[in-house]
């Protein structure tokens, strides 16, 4: 800080500056009061003279490179309650809300009396009064007290200080303006802005201010505000409470409230903070202006009425809060829990019986209750008095009473006889400087003057504030007190909930504590069970955005909105989640299964497709009747193998092919039941080995049908040449490659057992080498497409049968069935992948054996006319 701020000199012109920007008023003060009265207008003079006359001080006639002396106030200067000793301590107290008239002449309306700040001011008087009276503490020394009104307004904080601190300096030097203040410290303020602004003009000259109620954060800094102390703890710890409150009760969607000035703003920032950083949201902020418009105190209303947070955390005072719950009062918005910061939690002001709908079951943090002995008996006996001084006594009075001098206190309902908030924190404030004072003026030193205090010594606001900081004692209540590094105190609270009692009013009940100096985990004290809830419920309130997602499910938060909005989604097969609110699913381990609920993992049951399941016995139905039809096709064939239709055909080739048939329908057995190492060794072998020995006969057998027809054209050998032999060898050169293939398939990557946990437990058969089974198959399918396209050339040969035509349909089906084999055979999952390669073979076999066989039988059995020579030649058309 510049040491120009230090001299007269530069003290007025810092303070000419302010208040020439701050407080511009008439020089006359009767004349600015009628002005004010008649027009509601303030009037500003041009010189400085004026201006300082307006603030009545005198002596000062110009700015100039020099002032002689300091100057002091006129009558005209606040009021105040004061009574004169030794040593004066200085108080501020906002007995009104705003500005009242003697204070500032533009103020045309004056604000009703705060008896609860004019029960603060009482216990400085009281405990000046009662440290007066004990021997032991500043034995020999007589306090005094200066208190004036600080409106909880920063301007006439400024101004009352301005008065306070230059009082009876009519003729000092020069260093002992402000530097040299006759009161060493101030006590002072409840609110945190006109705090900041009276403490950052008092540090520079390391003049003491001790709050009793200013809990912003914003005043630990102390390189800004170097002389600032506090009895009542940071609002730091406050909302670590409040946090701690809010998230053990399991509200994690919440609302707050606040103001524009600093207490507010600066707690809800760090309650947000706090608040985000444990998991919580916030649904919305409310601000409510200085001076609200109806507009905006319904627009707030209406936030609170249609959000889905039922919890609101409020930092304000009952003053800032009054226009708002009036509207919900009037609205009667009920069910929404209020969590109150210290400011307003204790304040009787919103007790009335028009509150108690909304307000019933608030919570909150409050400093700890102490009964102050005597000090109740104390404030039942002010009375009103003509004396000089007692203007704020008499303002009290008249507020109650109406200057009623015979009324009794007993008898009211005023927050001014309700001992149990911050008159501690004024009390201990004062005893603190006391102490203070007590080693100073070195009380203690053994044989000086016989005990007493030395109240000639000379000391300085610097001195004071030295001790002030290392003060450490036990009150009457065994509470240590004492300054951390912050000029602050421990931090304990008294948790306090609002409930009515038999008579239909509201108490402050005391339901837990909060001890920001303890381990983390015993820090919050709460007894639940003694809470009364909102509307005077007994269950704790629920406020959520979304609810819980049960056990089984997962939340999934929605986009664009906070954490605590989300949908709930089913976990998925193999995972699980067993508790309430899960953000994940957990995979179970390997082998186990999730449960139909999917909140516990069981030991996976061994799955595939056994004879046993509804398929498998479907299948093997469908096996054996494939089976038995090829035996009785067989049977056919053999009984009339000595009839047309049968040689025509080739009944060798016939034969090999319902063999071959009738090992595909047994093949697909080896794929049901628990696989094994042969199972899965055999069963794709079988498969592709049986197809390509029936694809070979089909081959076969449409060569023979086409070199048929052209063995009638003049000098075709093509029959002759491809006789039975060459049709044997065919048939034996196009399976051979297949057989090769599942040989070194089966010895270089054998399929084997596999358990696997992606399908709950199922048991397959696991292929190493993958691409031998596509090479199987499309194998199969090169054959397939060969016969179809060797077929479909002779579709149209004349012929009453053509079994070109019939070997078409067949391989038409076949590659139909293959074709839609393989999408359906790599998306299913578990066992079902067996049942669809199990139902293809069955397809195409039984394609097979109708297209091809059940026509010849059908002639054999029904139509034995046409099984002639003539029927099945050219000539029979003829």
């Amino acid at each position: 800080m510049d040491t120009a701020f230090y001299p007269c000199r530069g003290f007025y012109l810092l303070l000419w500056a302010l208040f020439n920007l701050l407080f511009p008023v008439f020089s006359d003060v009767k004349k600015r009061e009628a002005l004010s009265l008649e027009r509601g207008v303030v009037k500003e003079e041009d010189t400085l003279t004026e201006r300082l006359s307006g603030l009545g001080i005198e002596g000062v006639s110009g700015v100039g490179s020099t002032l002689p002396q300091c100057v002091k106030l006129t009558d005209s200067e606040p009021l105040a309650l004061q009574s004169e000793g030794d040593v004066v301590i200085g108080g501020l107290f906002p007995l009104h809300y705003v500005a009242p008239k003697d204070y500032i002449q533009f103020y045309l309306i004056l604000c009703s009396f705060d008896h609860r700040a004019f029960r603060w001011m009482m216990t400085m008087v009281f405990a000046v009064e009662e440290i007066n009276r004990n021997s032991s503490l500043l034995p020999g020394v007589k306090l005094g007290y200066r208190i004036m009104d600080s409106c909880d307004d920063v301007h006439t904080s400024l101004q009352a200080l301005l008065s306070l601190v230059n009082m009876n300096t009519q003729s000092q030097s020069l260093s002992s303006c402000l530097a040299d203040s006759p009161v060493p410290a101030v006590i002072g303020l409840a609110s945190s802005s006109p705090t900041r602004a009276v403490a950052q003009t008092l540090g520079p000259f390391n003049l003491p201010l001790v709050s009793y109620f200013a809990t912003c954060t914003c005043l630990s800094d102390k390189h800004m505000y170097p002389s600032f102390l506090r009895t009542v703890p940071s609002d730091f710890f406050q909302v670590r409470g409040l946090v701690q409150l809010v998230t053990f009760l399991g509200w994690l969607w919440v609302g707050t409230i606040g103001t524009t000035d600093d207490y507010s703003q600066y707690g809800i920032q760090a309650f947000s903070n706090q608040f985000r950083q444990q998991g919580g949201c916030l649904a919305f902020h409310l601000t409510i202006p200085t001076s609200p418009t109806s507009a905006e105190i319904q627009e707030m209303a209406d936030t609170l009425q249609s959000s889905t947070a039922r919890i609101v955390v409020v930092f304000a005072t009952e003053g800032q809060l009054l226009d708002l719950l009036l509207e919900l009062a009037q609205r009667n918005v009920t069910g929404i829990q209020w969590v109150a910061s210290e400011a307003w939690v204790t304040a009787s002001l919103l007790t009335s019986a028009r509150f108690h709908p909304v307000l019933e079951g608030t919570l909150g943090f409050s400093f700890p209750a102490v009964r102050i002995p005597g000090f109740k008996e104390f404030l039942l006996n002010v009375y009103p008095s003509p004396k000089p001084g007692m203007a704020f006594v008499n303002m009290f009075w008249e507020e109650l009473f109406e200057l009623d001098a015979f009324e009794d206190l007993r008898y009211t309902n005023s927050s001014f006889t309700d001992v149990s908030d911050v008159s501690y924190n004024v009390y201990k404030a004062v005893y603190a400087i006391a102490h203070a004072l007590h080693t100073l003026l070195n009380c203690d030193s053994a044989g000086h003057n016989k005990g007493m205090c030395d109240n000639h010594k000379s000391f300085t606001s610097r001195q004071l504030l030295h001790h002030l900081k290392i003060v450490n004692f036990t009150n009457q209540f065994e509470e240590k007190v004492y300054f951390d590094s912050n000029g602050e105190p421990v931090p304990l609270y008294d948790i306090i909930n609002w409930q009515k009692d038999s008579k239909g009013i509201i108490r402050f009940i005391k339901v837990g504590s909060y001890d920001g100096s303890a381990p983390l985990r015993r820090q919050l004290q709460i007894e639940q069970s003694t809470i009364v809830w909102t509307k005077g419920q007994s269950q704790v309130p629920v406020s959520q955005c979304s609810a819980p997602c049960s056990p089984g499910s997962r939340q999934a938060r929605r986009p664009g909105e906070p954490h605590c909005c989300f949908d709930c989604l089913p976990c998925a097969d193999g995972q699980i989640s067993n508790q309430t609110g899960s953000t994940e699913c957990t995979k179970c381990p390997e082998y186990y299964w999730s449960d139909k609920d999917k909140v516990k993992c069981i030991a996976g049951i061994e799955e595939f497709l056994s004879f046993h399941d509804t398929m498998g016995i479907i299948l093997v139905t469908l096996t054996l009747l494939g089976v038995v039809m090829t035996t009785i096709v067989t049977a056919v064939f053999y009984r009339f193998r000595s009839t047309p239709i049968v040689k025509a055909n080739n009944s060798e080739i016939s034969f090999l092919l319902l063999l071959s048939l009738k090992l595909c329908f047994l093949c697909s057995l080896l794929f049901i039941g628990q696989p094994s190492v042969w199972t899965c060794r055999l069963r794709q072998a079988a498969f592709g080995i049986s197809f390509v020995l029936c694809l070979s006969c089909l081959l076969v057998k449409t060569i023979v049908v086409l070199l048929a027809f052209r063995a009638n054209a003049p000098g075709s050998r093509g029959l002759k040449l491809f006789g039975p032999s060459q049709q044997r060898i065919l048939i034996l050169c196009t399976t051979a490659p297949q057989v090769c293939l599942c040989a070194g398939w089966l010895l270089g990557a054998a399929p084997f057992p596999f358990k696997n946990p992606n399908y709950q437990i199922v048991v397959e058969c696991k292929e190493p080498w993958p691409p031998g089974f596509y090479l199987v198959l499309g194998y199969i399918g090169l054959l397939a497409f060969i016969c179809l396209l060797l077929a479909f050339l002779g579709r149209k040969l004349p012929d009453t049968f053509n079994e070109a035509k019939l070997i078409t349909f067949s391989m038409l089906i076949f590659l139909a069935v293959w074709i839609s084999f393989i999408p359906a055979y790599v998306s299913s999952p578990g066992k079902f992948t067996v049942a669809v390669e199990v139902f293809a073979i069955l397809a195409s076999s039984f394609g097979l054996l109708l297209c091809i066989f059940v026509p010849k039988c059908y002639i054999i059995l029904l139509q034995p006319q046409r099984n002639i020579k003539k029927g099945i030649t050219r000539k029979y058309l003829t």
